[in-house]
């Protein structure tokens, strides 16, 4: 007969692996970018454009585009934290907090001036 031993049954199986434990989701580290995010889009937002209305006195050239200088910054540090590897479920986080605040920033945006309709 050939090498073959008669004694080592053959299985189309493959050898049983020995299993990992289930890595953690890191769902926390989204959640807390969430937030975060939202509030401190609010609170950056709000801090750092007051006093910026042309009616207020402050007429330069950036009068209107200093409103979108806070949301560039957040934007910029959120998308440098979600391309790094070891913070991107945070900077995923800040990211969803920053559609939270336009979400809710245009909803009470919208609310408000449905509510001048009648104000001419």
């Amino acid at each position: 007969m050939s090498d073959d031993n008669p004694e080592e049954a053959w299985s189309p199986l493959p050898p049983p692996r020995e299993e990992e434990p289930p890595s953690k989701t890191g769902f926390g580290l989204v959640m807390l970018g969430i937030l975060l995010g939202a509030p401190a889009l609010y609170a950056l937002y709000f801090g750092t454009t007051r006093g910026i209305a042309p009616d207020e006195g402050y007429k330069t050239f950036l009068a209107g585009p200093a409103a979108f200088i806070p949301i560039a910054i957040y934007l910029a540090v959120a998308i440098v934290l979600a391309v790094r590897p070891r913070t991107s479920r945070l900077g995923a986080g800040l990211l969803m907090g920053l559609g939270i605040f336009t979400l809710l920033g245009g909803g009470l945006c919208v609310g408000y001036l449905s509510q001048m309709r009648g104000l001419r």
